[in-house]
């Protein structure tokens, strides 16, 4: 990560433009890594992590030891941001809670939309050159 200080006021244009990298630019390398990784599954997480991330890896989940070595290089101010925006998150959602949703379409066929939470899942957290904080906190 480059982290900028104070930066002069007539760099601030060149400082906040975005890529320009269309779809099109991008659209055969990231098929190309969705068929490896789907053919050899975690081999291919791996590789690429590497190779995007420069990090080699023994396992792909965190352990709790982990997670708790790391919150304790995380400065004060930065947590109580965090918590904060959590909370804006979880008020937000819980008022979108709602029972299951059943209709019947036509005789005897019944639909239903419900709700419920998922015991696993992997995420995607994008970096890039506004990476947002508040996207895993909604992931």
């Amino acid at each position: 990560m480059n982290v900028i200080e104070y930066p002069k006021r007539e760099t601030w244009e060149e400082l906040l433009k975005r890529p320009t990298a269309s779809i099109l630019d991008i659209e055969d390398t990231v098929n190309t890594i969705f068929s490896e990784i789907q053919l050899k599954k975690d081999v291919a997480v791996f590789k690429y992590t590497t190779f995007f991330d420069g990090v080699q890896l023994d396992q792909i989940q965190v352990s709790p030891e982990e997670v708790k070595r790391a919150e304790t290089l995380i400065p004060e101010v930065l947590k109580s941001a965090i918590k904060t925006a959590y909370n804006n998150i979880a008020q937000f959602h819980k008022a979108q809670k709602s029972n299951p949703t059943r209709v019947e379409t036509m005789p005897g066929v019944e639909c239903w939309m419900e709700k419920r939470p998922i015991e696993k899942v992997g995420l995607y957290i994008p970096g890039g050159s506004a990476p947002l904080f508040s996207t895993v906190l909604m992931l």
